[in-house]
């Protein structure tokens, strides 16, 4: 088991298992390899020191690899409000609460998709039961309901959010 220390084209570092240097290679060549963060697939391998557990044998503290600290750029790329958020999380515990937050989001609200503004309205004007909903909402209609009064937030969410990271 080969575990690479990755990072994609808007410096987001994570980890990844692979069966080979070749799993590697064919799972990165068929897209199968993104950014956990942003859903980026543009990742590059890091060097890396190598992590070896000699000292576990004769009962010595094993030997770790050097934490290593994130470098993100000051104005992320423009247009994928992903990025926007996560241009202030500079360090990987920072990014490891904002998934735990979007997961926990992910769980626990009901995705209503492209009925969100008339789902919003039903629950503000007491025609449907007040519950948790995420959903799609043009710019436009989040202001339409911010001016009538309805709470909403925009929340940017990566695809690979919605799915069991491994």
């Amino acid at each position: 088991m080969k575990v690479l220390d990755l990072q994609c084209s808007h410096q987001h570092a994570f980890e990844g298992w692979f069966a080979s240097e070749d799993d590697f290679q064919g799972q990165l060549a068929r897209g199968l390899v993104t950014c956990p963060l942003c859903a980026d697939p543009a990742v590059r391998k890091m060097p890396s020191a190598p992590r070896l557990n000699l000292g576990a044998a004769s009962g010595e503290p094993a030997a770790v690899s050097p934490s290593r600290e994130l470098s993100v750029p000051a104005a992320a790329p423009a247009g994928n409000p992903v990025h926007e958020v996560m241009a202030g999380a500079g360090s990987p515990a920072v990014q490891a609460e904002f998934l735990k937050a979007l997961r926990h989001v992910m769980a626990n609200t009901e995705d209503v998709g492209d009925r969100f503004p008339d789902e919003a309205r039903a629950m503000f004007y007491g025609d449907a039961e007040p519950r948790s909903i995420r959903g799609q909402a043009s710019r436009a209609e989040a202001v339409e309901l911010l001016e009538e009064g309805i709470d909403v937030m925009p929340l940017p969410l990566a695809e690979a959010v919605k799915e069991t990271l491994q």
